[in-house]
C-alpha cells in the first residue's frame, strides 16, 4: 500500500515558479515509478512528467519541456516537480501517482498507475 500526499501548490503570477512535493508512505516507494498529472477544469487529466524508480529515466509532456524538472529523493520518500516560467494554462489540480512495477513504459496513461494522491491546486494568474 502506498499513500501519496501532494503539497506546494498555490497562487502564483505568470512567469513565477512553484515546487510541488509528493510525500509517500509505504515500503514500495523506492521501487515505484512516479508520475505527475494535472487536470484543469472541464478538461481530462493529462500527464506532466514521470521518473523511474532509479531516477535514470525521465520524461516530460511537450508543453512543459524546458520549464519543469521532476526529481525524487528515495531517502525521504518524496518526489518533486519544479515548475518555472508558469503560464495561466498551467492552472490545474496537480496529482502525483505511483506505479509499483517501477516501469515508465506507457507513462502517459493514467491507467497504469496503482496509487494516486488527492491533488494540489496550482493557479497561475496573468
Amino acid at each position: 500500500q502506498v499513500q501519496l500526499i501532494e503539497s506546494g501548490g498555490g497562487l502564483v503570477q505568470a512567469g513565477g515558479s512553484l515546487r510541488l512535493s509528493c510525500a509517500a508512505s509505504g515500503r514500495t516507494f523506492s521501487r515505484s515509478a512516479m508520475g505527475w498529472f494535472r487536470q484543469a477544469p472541464e478538461k481530462e487529466r493529462e500527464p506532466v512528467a514521470v521518473i523511474s524508480w532509479t531516477g535514470s529515466s525521465i520524461y516530460y509532456v511537450e508543453s512543459v519541456k524546458g520549464r519543469a524538472t521532476i526529481s525524487r529523493d528515495n531517502a525521504k520518500n518524496t518526489v518533486y516537480l519544479q515548475m518555472n516560467s508558469l503560464k495561466p494554462e498551467d492552472t490545474a489540480v496537480y496529482y502525483c501517482a505511483a506505479r509499483t512495477s517501477g516501469s515508465v513504459a506507457g507513462w502517459g496513461s493514467s491507467r497504469i498507475y496503482d496509487y494516486w494522491g488527492q491533488g494540489t491546486q496550482v493557479t497561475v494568474s496573468s
